[in-house]
């Protein structure tokens, strides 16, 4: 395979791992990942070395488990029930097989509905759904700020 096919695959991966921060079907961070590390591998870790590699590495986890704990946060600060935690879970992965829009909403009508039935208060219930909302909107944007800052990383490196 020639070295342009392969910087093709890392620039490919890598700009589809940066729509995958916002899209639910594709697994973001770890394409940017697995782009960085081809990038490496591909100059023998010359310009990107192993600690970068690793650095990064470690940056997908992070922007992974913000994915799937930062709804279940949100809705946690405000006191929601177990029910509300257990209703924000299902509302996330019913989410993933909803699409964009499902992502976005699931998991607040999960955690709402799961304290709307374990208090039996609407008031509360939205607060609790309103609050995941929050949480999982949060947790995007720090997904998509350490996704940029991953390629960010590379390209510095790369460069220096």
């Amino acid at each position: 395979m020639s070295i342009a096919l392969l910087w093709s695959l890392v620039v490919l991966l890598m700009l589809v791992g940066l729509a995958g921060t916002v899209l639910p079907v594709l697994p973001g961070t770890a394409l940017i990942f697995a782009g960085a590390w081809l990038g490496a591998w591909i100059d023998g870790y010359e310009r990107v070395g192993v600690y970068t590699v690793v650095v990064l590495g470690v940056m997908a986890v992070l922007a992974w488990a913000l994915d799937y704990l930062a709804g279940l946060m949100g809705a946690r600060r405000v006191g929601a029930s177990p029910q509300a935690l257990v209703g924000a879970a299902i509302g996330t992965v019913a989410g993933l097989l909803a699409g964009f829009v499902g992502v976005l909403f699931m998991p607040f009508v999960g955690a709402a509905a799961g304290e709307y039935l374990a208090r039996r208060d609407e008031q509360r219930a939205m607060q609790v759904g309103l609050a995941t909302g929050l949480g999982l909107l949060l947790g995007m944007v720090a997904k998509v700020a350490i996704a940029f800052a991953m390629v960010g990383l590379f390209v510095v490196a790369w460069l220096v």
